[in-house]
């Protein structure tokens, strides 16, 4: 095991998988997952019986000190606060089968969010990723009967507030349900044309909408709830003046967000929004949209077409 990268690349997916969950956030993320590996690289590593288990309860540890000193920016967030945009939720899977082994759902991610970082990781080991409560028990350093208390709390959590009914993730990675695809050109259309009442027929009657701005771009400070709120918030927000969130420069273009349709909006600078959808039958039940630029900066700009 003298090579430090080639015995550490193997494990690269699920380690930063593992961390975004934690975190939320890709460039913390990465920054995890670059310190496990100074930290493979300086181990004995011909001493480690079991590399995965090494690799994994030092992420987690390091996720646990990054969460701890994050709080306090956290708690003063401006506005309501969403996990990073993915759009390649196979990079960050975990090589397990568990019920919410590929689920990176945003609202997944909400729930995990209001957990204690201890529960967090108790869950996420191993409901996600597949750990014997033997195993949580020393990456966690407390006992198995105190971890299983830690993930029974977490899983009650997720099971009380996962949505229900909100769509699968697509049959094939990457591409949109054909209905789905249908559902947000309507969107798309209503919002522009500011057709208030064809607005309303697609969103569910209690539909939230969660905009996450981080005080530096105009956003919503507060969850925008009820179909006729939304939709006029929707229209308002895309009316073209001069604080207005839509530019004529915008180009719109699907794509899967955390498993979900969405739409990124690409401008000259790059993506500068992109908008998740929670879709329940033939309506919209939840819009998850990411205008803090912070937060857009690891979206690459791809020249693909948008909403018709």
């Amino acid at each position: 095991m003298s090579n430090p990268a080639a015995s550490f690349e193997p494990y690269r997916r699920r380690l930063r998988g593992l961390a975004y969950r934690m975190l939320g956030s890709m460039a913390d993320s990465e920054d995890a997952v670059q310190e496990t590996y100074l930290r493979w690289h300086a181990a004995d590593r011909d001493n480690v019986s079991d590399p995965r288990a090494f690799l994994m309860t030092t992420t987690t540890r390091i996720c646990l000190d990054m969460l701890n000193s994050a709080r306090a920016r956290h708690e003063e967030y401006v506005g309501p606060w969403l996990p990073e945009p993915v759009l390649d939720t196979v990079a960050l899977a975990p090589d397990s089968r568990t019920e919410l082994a590929e689920d990176l759902s945003i609202a997944l991610l909400l729930i995990l969010d209001r957990l204690s970082p201890l529960e967090r990781a108790a869950f996420l080991l191993h409901d996600v990723f597949d750990f014997s409560f033997a195993e949580v028990s020393t990456t966690l350093e407390r006992s198995e009967a105190a971890c299983r208390k830690l993930a029974t709390r977490a899983r009650a959590h997720v099971r009380a507030l996962r949505p229900r009914g909100a769509i699968a993730p697509a049959a094939r990675p990457g591409e949109i349900d054909a209905k789905h695809a249908q559902l947000m050109s309507a969107f798309a259309a209503a919002t522009q044309s500011g057709d208030l009442n064809a607005l309303t027929q697609l969103l569910a009657s209690d539909v939230r909408i969660v905009t996450d701005g981080g005080g530096k771009v105009r956003a919503a400070l507060e969850v925008v709830e009820g179909a006729d709120k939304a939709a006029r918030f929707l229209v308002d927000a895309t009316r073209k003046r001069a604080d207005a969130w839509w530019r004529e420069d915008f180009r719109p273009r699907f794509a899967i967000i955390n498993g979900l349709p969405g739409i990124i909006v690409e401008g000259s600078e790059g993506a500068v929004q992109t908008a998740a959808f929670e879709i329940e039958g033939n309506v919209i039940r939840a819009l998850y949209v990411v205008r803090n630029p912070d937060k857009l900066r690891h979206l690459a700009v791809r020249h693909k077409s948008g909403p018709e």
